[in-house]
């Protein structure tokens, strides 16, 4: 069968279509505009229509597109607004293709709506669109879960940071004298702080007997000048930690419930040196179990976000730089992968290096 080609009869090279029958959907919170592009007979049509998000609207919008003889459906992976668009899709006969927004950038001067989803659809018949790794349902519940559990972890490091913060400004010198402030100890006296205990004698007395710091050391660092705004920060912060802790340790139980169809593979990453039960955890929810997804090896650590960047970086930065490097875009931290960390060097070592 002859492969269709779009242009002008001419006599100009033509780019190849790929896909004769296919869309591309500019999705919005409220919105999605659909461009069908159809080649047939060496002409190339276009039809346009603007559905609204429910989930009725998807379902015609599903509908349009079958009726159409779509056989590859596009759309931009835009913060969350894809992926209702998606789950409601993912039922029909066509293939969806995730894209990378920034990949897929429109001539500037000439972004609407219309054009966007046009323009998508256009780079998709040629088959210029790279399909971005979309895991099975199953695993896109277990990330929604561990990603939501690490930024509870970060929000519960940020109040016990702030509450660190209010024991200095009262000269509560705690840190000095605890290795772990949340711990027993350090909850202890932060607690009898609270509840209006100023005896240093009184407060040191609540130390575990582990603690190494002597009760002379114990008693200096708890002489402060703790005021009433002071205990209410201390309790309000704490109360926070309190309800995060009781947040993760329901997500854990949540999580370890959809884990009961992976069990295998998370025994089999925890094998790994360095990797514990929930960083192979984040690792599958990450990466899924099919790595027939990723063409090799290095695609994955490329999508993961751990190859060097091509580009470079300024010397001052003092570091390697990751591909696509951004905060928080990595999908796979070398902390989550158990990869060592390079030592530090010293200045001149590494310009001996270089």
């Amino acid at each position: 069968m002859e492969v269709p080609h779009a242009g002008d009869a001419t006599g100009e090279e033509v780019m190849e279509v790929m896909y004769a029958r296919c869309a591309g959907l500019d999705v919005h919170k409220e919105t999605v505009v659909a461009c069908v592009r159809i080649v047939e007979g060496g002409e190339v049509s276009r039809s346009v229509r603007t559905f609204a998000t429910t989930t009725a609207s998807l379902i015609e919008l599903g509908e349009w597109l079958e009726v159409n003889g779509c056989t590859h459906v596009a759309m931009e992976a835009t913060g969350v607004y894809w992926k209702p668009v998606w789950q409601v899709l993912a039922d029909s006969s066509f293939e969806l293709v995730l894209a990378n927004a920034a990949q897929v950038k429109n001539v500037p001067g000439r972004k609407t709506d219309v054009n966007d989803a046009a323009w998508l659809s256009e780079l998709l018949a040629h088959g210029l669109v790279r399909a971005r790794f979309v895991p099975e349902p199953a695993i896109q519940e277990l990330r929604g879960l561990l990603r939501t559990r690490k930024q509870l972890v970060r929000e519960k490091a940020s109040h016990v940071q702030r509450l660190q913060k209010t024991l200095e400004e009262a000269n509560i010198k705690l840190e000095t004298v605890l290795s772990d402030v949340m711990g027993r100890s350090g909850r202890a006296m932060i607690q009898a702080l609270i509840d209006g205990e100023t005896d240093p004698a009184k407060l040191a007395a609540l130390a575990h007997w582990k603690v190494r710091a002597s009760a002379a050391t114990l008693r200096e660092a708890l002489h402060g000048r703790i005021k009433r705004h002071h205990r209410f920060l201390l309790r309000l912060h704490l109360q926070q930690v309190d309800a995060l802790d009781a947040a993760i340790a329901e997500i854990d139980r949540e999580a370890d419930a959809g884990l009961a169809c992976f069990r295998d593979a998370v025994k089999q990453l925890s094998t790994i040196p360095g990797v514990s039960e929930l960083s192979a955890q984040v690792i599958l929810s990450e990466i899924g179990t099919d790595m027939g997804r990723f063409a090799s090896a290095a695609h994955l650590r490329s999508w993961a976000g751990l190859c060097r960047a091509t580009t470079k970086v300024p010397a001052s930065a003092g570091r390697l730089a990751c591909a696509g490097e951004s905060p928080g875009s990595r999908p796979c931290s070398f902390n989550a992968l158990g990869l060592p960390r390079a030592p530090k060097l010293p200045t001149y070592t590494r310009n001996l290096n270089e």
